[in-house]
């Protein structure tokens, strides 16, 4: 960035800061995650139930992509912002050219290994024999948005650390809206179904796509150059592990849902509810989750360029500042979350389209046990990221391994044996309640390590795959 971009970070009040980067970075995870909760409001009424399943069945895929997309970007966005502090222009340009290499070559990998083992897929994340022809329709023509959607993703994060939150927001804005117009068409005008549902979402990612490689050419603190494309293992080694949190944390996700998915399809059979209402509602609730998740990732990850510049400045009391700030917004958007889905967890499912008695009974359940601690978990997720934003991977990495794999799918795995398929709902909260009193153990011990540097009058400089402070 220019210097008085620079002296903006370091010197303008925290909170009209942090809401200038964060709103848009809020919205822009917001529209992403939307893409399929669109698809299955419109499923839900123009399909049914059994549809609303198979995108269920599919959404794993998207994850994969997505985490994959958040390692590279994520993690060149925190080397960015670590870069920009310590005014190294040359290997910021040099670390966004390897992002782009690495995310088109594994886009068009991923795309081609998917519609190779497609039915492979969508059975092992807990296809039922009513839903897989759905589901086959979906999966065909989604994975050929695979690659512009892994492009946009990454590069948003990019840009966001490149000091362009609105133009990343407006981006993925317009590939939404494109997909809000063209589902009721290809829905219920052109009767394509699933098929019809799919294009509208690939439609949407195209056109972000395309903006976002447009804004490469109108960067404001690095000028690419051909010689920025050329990957060089050792930046990537630096910069990948900085995005290892983002990654984890997706594809723990995948992870969760294709265990859940599986589990409640075998114990749900054995309940009254029966196979396909347990793994619909589950489905949904999770999706909606995605939606707080995403306002909670917003705000911390809005914020990393602020907390990276700053702590490559040795600004350690701003960054404090910048913690208490984001943990108070975390707090208050759990527990507004917590509220709604204890108290309307009717109206909201009703959105995704009515059913019976016993389906939306089913889903009543899931809404209040499973996310009865959502709040803990906003501020768990946002400390990880912020230890990421710190250039401390393998921490941040351990608390969301910790949460979302270590804890949530034994749980899972094991609590339905006891109590039946209702037991599955129970390992959020208990993995919540875990991993929250983990992520306040290792925040007060970065910031013990923080309050050392500024004694010791050190500077911090990046070295290896972390970052460190040497006198």
């Amino acid at each position: 960035m220019n210097e008085q971009a620079n002296r903006y970070l370091a010197e303008e009040p925290v909170g009209p800061l942090m809401l200038k980067f964060s709103i848009p970075c809020i919205m822009s995870l917001l529209v992403s995650a939307l893409y399929n909760i669109v698809d299955q409001i419109f499923i839900g009424r123009g399909v049914g139930y059994l549809g609303n399943g198979a995108t269920n069945v599919v959404f794993p895929v998207t994850i994969v992509a997505l985490a994959i997309a958040l390692l590279v970007g994520d993690g060149c966005a925190a080397f960015l912002s670590i870069c920009q502090g310590m005014g190294d222009g040359e290997r910021a340009h040099r670390s966004v050219g390897n992002a782009v290499t690495v995310i088109v070559a594994t886009g068009l990998v991923l795309t081609v290994l998917l519609a190779v083992f497609q039915d492979k897929l969508l059975w092992a994340f807990g296809a039922t024999k009513n839903n897989i022809a759905y589901a086959r329709e979906y999966f065909r023509y989604i994975v050929v948005g695979i690659p512009f959607f892994m492009f946009a993703n990454a590069m948003n994060s990019v840009i966001r650390a490149d000091g362009s939150p609105a133009f990343a927001m407006l981006s993925t804005l317009i590939g939404c809206a494109i997909n809000v117009v063209l589902d009721p068409i290809a829905i219920f005008v052109l009767h394509w179904g699933m098929a019809g549902a799919a294009l509208a979402t690939v439609a949407g990612q195209l056109v972000s796509a395309l903006l976002a490689a447009c804004y490469l050419f109108r960067t404001k603190s690095f000028r690419l150059k051909r010689s920025s494309f050329r990957p060089e293992w050792g930046l990537l080694r630096r910069t990948m592990p900085l995005g290892i949190s983002s990654f984890l944390t997706q594809i723990s996700i995948v992870v969760i849902m294709v265990v859940m998915n599986n589990v409640l399809v075998i114990y749900g059979a054995r309940s009254r509810y029966g196979a396909d209402i347990p793994l619909t509602v589950v489905g949904i609730v999770m999706k909606v989750f995605q939606i707080v998740v995403s306002i909670v990732v917003g705000i911390a990850a809005g914020s990393q360029p602020i907390v990276g510049y700053n702590y490559g400045a040795g600004r350690h009391d701003r960054v404090r500042r910048i913690f208490t700030v984001m943990m108070t917004a975390e707090a208050c958007v759990g527990l507004i979350a917590m509220i709604c889905f204890e108290c309307f967890p009717l109206p909201i499912i009703r959105i995704f389209g009515s059913e019976n008695e016993l389906y939306n009974e089913f889903a009543v359940i899931s809404f209040r046990v499973f996310l009865c601690t959502i709040a803990l978990c906003c501020v768990q997720k946002a400390c990880s990221i912020f230890l990421q934003s710190l250039g401390k991977p393998m921490l941040s990495m351990s608390l969301s391994l910790l949460r979302d794999f270590i804890l949530s799918v034994p749980l899972t795995l094991i609590l339905p044996r006891y109590l039946g398929v209702t037991g599955a709902l129970y390992s959020g909260p208990i993995a919540d309640v875990v991993s929250f009193a983990a992520a306040v153990f290792c925040v007060r011990r970065v910031f013990r390590e923080l309050r050392k540097e500024e004694t010791g009058n050190g500077r911090t400089v990046v070295s290896g795959d972390r970052v460190r402070c040497v006198s």
